[in-house]
C-alpha cells in the first residue's frame, strides 16, 4: 500500500486512481496524513472488505509524472532521528572510523518537504545525502530487534540535505542546525508499506545530481540495520507513531569529492530507492 499526502489529505495511491481515506470511509479515517500512519493494518483490512472506488482522475502514473501536488507523507512528527556514518563506504570516504554504536543526531520537523519541493540553498556549501527513511507506526520503549518491523508503518525515500559550513562549525559541531534549513528534509513520494517489498532489508539506492550519478548503494550494507536502530533508539527514547528515522547515507556525498562538489541554484537532485519511488527536487536561491 502507498499512503500519500495529496493536497494535504491522506490518500491511498493505486494504479487505477487515488482513494481519499476520510471521504471514502465516511469519516472513519482522518484526512490527516499523520493520523493514519498508526492505522495501517486497519486501513488494509478496510480496503479489502469494502473495495472503495478510486478517483481515476489522479493515478499512480500521473503522480509519478508530476508530483507537485504531493506533500511529505508525514508532516509533523514529534521526533526525527538521523544516523551518521552508517555505511562503511561513507566512513571511508570521510576518513572516519567505523562507529561502535549508532551515531544519532536530530533534524527538526520544520525542515520537512515534499518529493517535488524546491530546496532553497542558504550558502554555496549545501550537499546531498540520500537515505532510507523509516516511519514508525506503533510506538514503544525497549523494542526488541526481532519485533522491530512490527512497529514500522513503512518507508520513504529521503534526503538529509546538509549545509556543511554550519554543520561542521563549532565544538561540538552543529549537525542538527546545519541539516534543518527550510526544505532540507524532503521525503516521499509516499509511504510504502512493508508488504509491497520483497525484502525490506535489501533495497537499492541511487541519486543523481544534474544527470550525474553521485550515490549508489544497498540498504543491506547498513552498519546498524533497521531492527538494531529501532531497538537502540527505543532503549533511550519512547518511539511515537509517525516518528521518522533517517538511516544514514552511502558514499558519494559532495563533500568527499576532490574537489568538493556542492549544489547550486537550478541544480536538479533525483533520489530513488527500489520499491519506494523517486523524488525530484530542484535547488533554488534562498
Amino acid at each position: 500500500m502507498k499512503l500519500a499526502n495529496l493536497d494535504g489529505r491522506a490518500v491511498v495511491v493505486t494504479p487505477e486512481g487515488v482513494i481519499d481515506l476520510h471521504t471514502a470511509s465516511g469519516g472513519h479515517f482522518s484526512a490527516s496524513p499523520d493520523a493514519v500512519v498508526s492505522r495501517i493494518r486497519e486501513i488494509r483490512r478496510w480496503l479489502a472488505a469494502t473495495r472503495p472506488e478510486p478517483d481515476t482522475r489522479t493515478t499512480l502514473a500521473t503522480l509519478k509524472a508530476d508530483a507537485s501536488r504531493l506533500g511529505p507523507p508525514v508532516t509533523d512528527p514529534r521526533q526525527i532521528f538521523a544516523i551518521g556514518l552508517n555505511y562503511v563506504d561513507h566512513t571511508a570516504e570521510t576518513d572516519t572510523p567505523v562507529p561502535e554504536a549508532p551515531l544519532v543526531f536530530t533534524k527538526f520537523p520544520s525542515s520537512l518537504a515534499g518529493p517535488a519541493a524546491k530546496i532553497p540553498l542558504p550558502t554555496d556549501t549545501c550537499d546531498w545525502e540520500l537515505e532510507l527513511v523509516v516511519v514508525i507506526g506503533e510506538g514503544g520503549r525497549d523494542i526488541p530487534a526481532d519485533k522491530a518491523f512490527d512497529h514500522v508503518a513503512g518507508f520513504c525515500v529521503g534526503q538529509d540535505i546538509s549545509e556543511r559550513t554550519k554543520q561542521l562549525s563549532g565544538t561540538p559541531p552543529q549537525f542538527g542546525l546545519g541539516k534543518s534549513h527550510k526544505a532540507f528534509s524532503p521525503i516521499g513520494p509516499w509511504l510504502t508499506t512493508l508488504d509491497e517489498l520483497d525484502d525490506p532489508s535489501d533495497l537499492a539506492l541511487s541519486s543523481t545530481y544534474d544527470g550525474d550519478t553521485v550515490q549508489k548503494g544497498r540498504t543491506r550494507d547498513l552498519i546498524f540495520d533497521i531492527p538494531t536502530l529501532i531497538s537502540y533508539l527505543s532503549g533511550v527514547c519512547e518511539l511515537l507513531p509517525a516518528d521518522l528515522i533517517f538511516t544514514g547515507t552511502p558514499s558519494g556525498v559532495g563533500l568527499a569529492c576532490k574537489p568538493p562538489r556542492f549544489m547550486a541554484p537550478g541544480g536538479v537532485l533525483c533520489s530513488t530507492i527500489e520499491g519506494l519511488g523517486t523524488m525530484t527536487n530542484t535547488c533554488a536561491a534562498p
